[in-house]
């Protein structure tokens, strides 16, 4: 059972570095043309992938299902957003969306992680729906219609900068952040906390039999699915240069949850395929007809009747066949040397 765990844990890591490899191609290729809006798109389903991780991470690992995972997306985008007005600083606002959606995911946990099952889910979609009426009910955070004007900025490192404004660069700067925490999670799910996780997905109750608390488990996968959602949130402001309260609303969870159904649920690559998946349907479909979300919508039932596995489903059986086909062989192990067998004589021994 572990040996098969690793495997499928291989051929995730392998589908996410050919994820990367073909972003990297677009990226070339964007550059060679002097491609802006598939930069942009692939930006904002980068950004809204991270928020597909966060998603899975939760009903794919630990079994329970978040409606409200919008809540740290936008809490991350709107501390993300206030920084950057008063303090043109990448990093300063990555730290603050990070703190917020700590804190955040802190409170949150202690209050979801009371119930189980659809009251679970019915608590998270009532958080982010609580706060995302507040935000759009409060002047100071422009209302309904959002903040908008946050300045382009330049992203330093050392004595190089890349600039938001830039479509190629930031495109990779967000390949960076998205990937380093697909990284992250992908290895604290490798360690005992993973299989902990796991286990309380398959058995709850037996779970404090093994000596670890299931509550404490439940509470450090919400919270770290709250800031991989929060510092995702915070790219989204230097992407399009404002916020909404919409960031928050139950469509932006709804589409994190079906990007992970379409992507695999419980495979993170999966999440990130899922997502870009999604972001590319909604503008390829959208530019056909304005009621592109019932298309949407029969795609999502379709993929939920025939491929319930997703896409991972499909594309991670021919990855791992090909992964032990190319497994390293042990040579054959050498004979165990024979040793001389000893006589004894027993008459010789005093009765």
């Amino acid at each position: 059972m572990h040996d098969r765990l690793t495997q499928s844990m291989r051929a995730s890591h392998l589908l996410a570095l050919l994820f990367v490899l073909a972003s990297l191609a677009l990226a070339a290729m964007g550059t060679a043309t002097d491609d802006t809006f598939y930069l942009r798109l692939g930006t904002e389903a980068l950004i809204f992938a991270g928020l597909a991780l966060s998603v899975d991470l939760l009903l794919g690992y630990s079994g329970v299902l978040s409606l409200g995972q919008a809540l740290y997306f936008g809490i991350g985008a709107y501390v993300s957003a206030l920084t950057l007005m008063k303090v043109p600083s990448f990093w300063l606002a990555m730290a603050a969306a990070f703190t917020a959606s700590l804190l955040a995911a802190i409170i949150g946990g202690l209050i979801a992680n009371r119930v189980r099952g659809v009251y679970f889910a019915l608590i998270t979609f009532g958080l982010a729906q609580v706060l995302a009426k507040v935000v759009y009910n409060t002047r100071e955070l422009g209302s309904s219609d959002g903040m908008i004007g946050i300045p382009v900025i330049e992203i330093a490192f050392g004595p190089f900068s890349v600039s938001t404004g830039s479509p190629v660069g930031f495109f990779l700067i967000v390949l960076v952040v998205i990937m380093a925490l697909y990284a992250l999670t992908a290895y604290l799910l490798d360690t005992p906390f993973g299989r902990v996780l796991t286990a309380l997905k398959s058995n709850e109750r037996r779970v404090p039999f093994l000596g670890y608390s299931a509550w404490r488990a439940r509470m450090a996968a919400y919270v770290l699915a709250g800031v991989v959602a929060g510092l995702s949130g915070a790219l989204y402001p230097m992407l399009r240069g404002f916020v909404s309260p919409e960031l928050m609303f139950f469509a932006t969870s709804g589409n994190a949850v079906i990007s992970v159904v379409l992507g695999g649920v419980g495979t993170l690559a999966g999440a990130i395929y899922g997502s870009v998946l999604l972001v590319i349907l909604k503008s390829i479909i959208g530019s056909w007809t304005e009621h592109h979300l019932i298309v949407i919508g029969l795609i999502f039932m379709l993929c939920v009747l025939f491929l319930p596995k997703g896409l991972a489903g499909v594309l991670r059986p021919p990855v791992e066949a090909w992964l032990s086909r190319h497994r390293r062989i042990p040579g054959p192990v050498p004979d165990a040397p024979v040793l001389p067998a000893i006589a004894v004589d027993t008459k010789a021994a005093p009765q």
